[in-house]
């Protein structure tokens, strides 16, 4: 059966050791007094949280889903599921990184984060549930009015209540410009919304006492396309002024979706037929607050991705440790059993750090995007606000399309591993295929953010986010390029940085002359992208690594092993993909859509 145990001894390498967390929030006044005790601390019984009470929950979740009520048209998620949420609402895990002035315990983004790689491992379809509450939060928190936030924030931070977010319709995804959803005004200053929403995660359930939708609509006088998007709020239970429960809102489940994985979540179709609902910021730009969420969201998804492909990492070497089969081509490794457990043979274990690689590369990767976050909230100094709020903007496609593309290489290699047992149910990996595979969907497809990151990010700023976070990269170089045992990591390092640069510049001119050129580039483009920032991170912790390895610790040896492999097995994918995102256009568009 599946196992999964916290891997706290990376989180802390990568939070103390990497990037020096401790001294970081010094600077930040909300955090200054965080430190590694109390990081340490929280996360050990995050860990304990996950596998004790989630992770039970995750294949019996998977294997009997969710139910929907057509008499109530309600919906009833796996057994368990509520008391478990029961349980983190009351260790106080929903208000871990929320604003102490609506009841949040104000802990910095960067520990939310590690504990929030725990959940996704433990039981993504359950942390979607509270998961997307927390981009709810942010988004009220950023846009709302006093009044809004005072009713419905404290709720939201304790987890009584919690959030969904009502973007898509079945005739129009990613281009919401194509919303049909009205919002007619009324005199006491609420709308009524009318409209049909689907692939709600969450969007019904029983895990809290109310729902608050946030929900894209039109109003009457709304312009076309995206710039008439207006953003409500619309709770599955109206609240009264003491915030205790009133009417029922018609806004209601018409049906939850049978999906490929994730079963444990309800994603679900909504009807609003007049629901009563409130203007979230101005008319017309509901985007930019649903932005808000929808990055949050983004740098969720990302998360997923991680936590799926460290649990498959874990149940992928406990099998190969423990399946005997063969004997290894180099000799006999265990005399004493019928034949060698698998991990001995050379493509196991070329399977098995795959998955390591990215699950430590994604660790320390998202660990320093939370980092970022935390300065862009709460660092002192403006121009730092600033540079961080760069980064992030330029990292966040990033992390969500290339740990999910990761994940899905990760899970599947993991399932290799089991041979036919990885395609069989009890045993729990293909589950974590299944649930890998929406990530890169979701939130935005995998090509929406390489068309984010590479349109909007890099080529509308003439590069000048990318520069800066290339001047971090190049300072590294130069302050260990006459260091002789990191030659091995710093020479390939600087030649993927000097190809990022080169590649840009090359797509940049053409898309001068064929804007299709973008959109023909950008999903190699974010590999290539993704690769460099892997390998400056990889290139950091190998540092660590070799000043640390001769004290004993073997964690340090098993660190610059898996660092070598990604320069040697992984990073070289950037080859392939440079020439896919050269080789331009024409044979993409050159066949003419009837001739397919």
């Amino acid at each position: 059966m599946p196992q999964y145990t916290a891997p706290l001894r990376d989180m802390q390498f990568v939070l103390h050791e990497l990037l020096q967390v401790e001294d970081v929030l010094k600077t930040l006044p909300p955090h200054a007094d965080t430190n590694r005790e109390l990081i340490d601390q929280v996360l050990e019984e995050g860990g304990k949280f996950t596998a004790q009470v989630l992770f039970p929950l995750n294949h019996s979740g998977d294997r009997e889903g969710c139910h929907y009520h057509q008499e109530t048209k309600t919906v009833t998620p796996p057994k368990g599921f509520k008391e478990a949420y029961q349980q983190y609402v009351e260790a106080g895990w929903a208000a871990l990184a929320c604003d102490p002035e609506f009841g949040g315990q104000g802990l910095p983004l960067v520990m939310n984060n590690s504990f929030y790689e725990m959940l996704n491992s433990a039981n993504q379809a359950w942390t979607m549930y509270p998961g997307l509450s927390h981009g709810a939060y942010e988004c009220l928190h950023a846009h709302g009015t006093d009044d809004q936030k005072a009713l419905y924030l404290p709720k939201l931070v304790s987890g009584e209540w919690t959030g969904t977010m009502c973007l898509t319709e079945s005739h129009c995804g990613t281009d919401l410009g194509l919303l049909r959803s009205k919002a007619e005004p009324q005199a006491d200053g609420s709308y009524k919304i009318t409209g049909s929403k689907i692939f709600i995660s969450a969007g019904e359930h029983d895990l809290s006492a109310n729902i608050i939708h946030l929900v894209l609509a039109r109003l009457p006088d709304a312009p076309s396309g995206s710039k008439g998007i207006s953003l409500f709020l619309v709770p599955k239970f109206l609240p009264n002024a003491d915030g205790s429960l009133g009417a029922r809102n018609p806004i209601t489940c018409g049906a939850i979706e049978e999906k490929m994985g994730i079963h444990g979540n309800a994603t679900c179709q909504m009807n609003l037929d007049g629901a009563v609902g409130w203007l979230i910021g101005e008319p017309h730009k509901g985007l930019n607050a649903m932005f808000v969420f929808m990055n949050a969201a983004r740098l969720g998804v990302g998360m997923q991705g991680l936590g799926l492909t460290e649990v498959a990492y874990q149940n992928a070497l406990a099998y190969a440790k423990d399946r005997l089969q063969m004997r290894s081509l180099s000799g006999v490794k265990a005399p004493d059993k019928a034949a060698d457990p698998i991990i001995v043979h050379p493509d196991v274990r070329r399977m098995l750090l795959t998955a390591k690689a990215y699950a430590e590369g994604g660790r320390a990767f998202c660990s320093y995007v939370a980092l970022q976050l935390d300065k862009e909230l709460n660092h002192p100094d403006e121009e730092v606000r600033k540079e961080a709020a760069d980064e992030v903007a330029l990292l966040t496609p990033v992390v969500k399309a290339f740990i999910t593309d990761n994940a899905w290489i990760a899970t599947s290699e993991c399932l290799q591993v089991y041979g036919g047992h990885g395609f069989i149910a009890e045993w729990g990996m293909e589950q974590y295929v299944r649930d890998a595979r929406i990530n890169m969907i979701y939130e935005g497809t995998n090509t929406i953010q390489s068309l984010d990151l590479l349109g909007r990010k890099i080529l509308m700023d003439n590069g000048a986010k990318l520069k800066k976070f290339g001047a971090k990269v190049q300072a590294f170089i130069e302050d260990n390029g006459t260091d002789e045992a990191m030659s091995e990591f710093i020479s390939p390092l600087a030649d993927i940085g000097d190809k990022v640069t080169k590649l840009t510049m090359e797509i940049g001119m053409k898309a001068f002359q064929n804007p299709d050129e973008v959109g023909a580039a950008a999903v190699p483009y974010l590999r290539v992208v993704g690769h460099l920032v892997y390998a400056y991170f990889f290139a950091q912790m190998a540092k660590i690594a070799l000043e640390k390895q001769d004290g004993g610790d073997k964690f340090y040896t098993a660190k610059l092993a898996t660092a070598r492999f990604y320069f040697a097995r992984l990073l070289p994918e950037t080859a392939t993909l440079i020439r896919q995102a050269r080789s331009g256009s024409a044979n993409l568009m050159a066949l003419d859509a009837d001739l397919f």
